[in-house]
C-alpha cells in the first residue's frame, strides 16, 4: 500500500444508520481511511448488498477489510466442526471479495489442550486447503490469522509468521493489544521495534508494507486478555506504538477496536500525523 490508513473495528457509533455502507460514509466524513466488516457473529450480507458496498466504497476512497465469525476453530476434534470453520472462512472470503475487500482476519484456533507444534500443523494443513479453493476461485483476499489474546487460543507471533512465511495467500493479522495483554509486556517503543522486526526478518520488507494492525486499550489477567478498554483508560502505550510505527515506515491498515471506535481511531491518525511534524 501507498501508506497507513486508520479506521474502525465496525460500524462507526455516530454514523446515521447501523448498516455497512452509513458506516463506510461516516468513515469518509470523518476523515478516516479504512474500515473492517464486522462479520463475527456470521456472515449475514447478501450478494446485492457486497456490491453496494464495493461500489460506495470505491467512490469515497475507503479501504475494507473483514473480520470473520468467532466460532473457528481449524483444530476441532470434530469433523464437522472442523468443516463448519472452514466454511465460515470460505463465506467471509468470497462476501469480503464482493465489497472489495483486500483481507480478511479470523482467529485461528484453540489448543484444546494439546501440544502447539501439533495445532500448528493441523492450523497450517486446513490453511492450504483453505488458499488453495480460494485461489481456484480467483479470490484474492489474503487470509490472515490472528495474533490473539488469551492463552488458551492459538495464534502467538511466532505462530501467526510462520504460516504467513509457509502457506501461500496467508499473511498475519498482528493485535498489538492481544499481544501485549498475551505477554503482559511488549508495551514500550523498543518492543514495539522488535515485534516489527520480526515481521520483516520472516517475510521481508513487502510484509511492512501490507500490514493489517489491530489496536485497542486493553484489560488482562494471567490467562491474557480479558475485555476492551478505550485507550486513555488502558496501559497500552499508543503513542509510542504510534512512533514504532512511523519510524518503521509501516503501510496498510490500523484497525481500532476500542468500546469508542472512532474516537480511539482518530486519536491514532491524530497522533500518528503529529509526529511526522517534527
Amino acid at each position: 500500500m501507498e501508506k497507513l490508513l486508520f479506521g474502525p473495528a465496525g460500524v462507526p457509533l455516530s454514523a446515521r444508520a447501523r448498516s455497512t455502507v452509513a458506516g463506510i460514509e461516516r468513515v469518509a466524513e470523518l476523515g478516516l481511511g479504512c474500515m473492517e466488516l464486522e462479520f463475527v457473529q456470521g456472515v449475514k450480507m447478501s450478494r446485492e448488498t457486497a456490491l453496494t458496498v464495493a461500489e460506495v466504497a470505491y467512490s469515497k476512497k475507503i479501504s475494507l477489510s473483514a473480520h470473520g465469525p468467532y466460532f473457528i476453530n481449524l483444530n476441532a476434534s470434530e469433523p464437522e466442526k472442523l468443516k463448519a470453520s472452514q466454511e465460515r472462512i470460505f463465506q467471509t472470503a468470497r462476501i469480503a471479495s464482493l465489497c472489495g475487500a483486500t483481507s480478511i482476519v479470523f482467529h485461528a484456533a484453540f489448543y484444546m489442550g494439546e501440544p502447539p507444534s501439533q495445532v500448528y500443523d493441523k492450523v497450517k494443513k486446513q490453511l492450504q486447503q483453505i488458499t488453495g479453493q480460494l485461489k481456484t476461485e480467483g479470490n484474492r483476499v489474503w487470509v490472515r490469522p490472528e495474533v490473539t489474546g488469551k492463552t488458551s487460543q492459538f495464534g502467538t507471533l511466532e505462530e501467526v509468521l510462520d504460516l504467513s512465511a509457509e502457506v501461500e495467500g496467508v499473511a498475519p493479522c498482528i493485535d498489538f493489544a492481544h499481544w501485549h495483554a498475551r505477554s503482559g509486556k511488549l508495551n514500550s517503543y523498543d518492543e514495539f521495534i522488535f515485534i516489527l522486526k520480526q515481521v520483516e526478518n520472516k517475510l521481508g520488507r513487502q510484509a511492512l508494507d501490507n500490514m493489517h494492525i489491530h489496536v485497542s486499550g486493553i484489560a488482562y489477567g494471567k490467562s491474557g486478555e480479558t475485555k476492551h478498554l478505550n485507550l486513555r483508560e488502558s496501559d497500552f502505550n499508543y503513542v509510542e506504538f504510534i512512533h514504532a510505527l512511523r519510524d518503521y515506515k509501516v503501510k496498510g491498515l490500523v484497525i481500532a477496536e476500542s468500546p469508542n471506535l472512532e474516537e480511539d481511531t482518530l486519536l491514532l491518525q491524530q497522533t500518528y500525523k503529529a509526529t511526522g511534524q517534527h
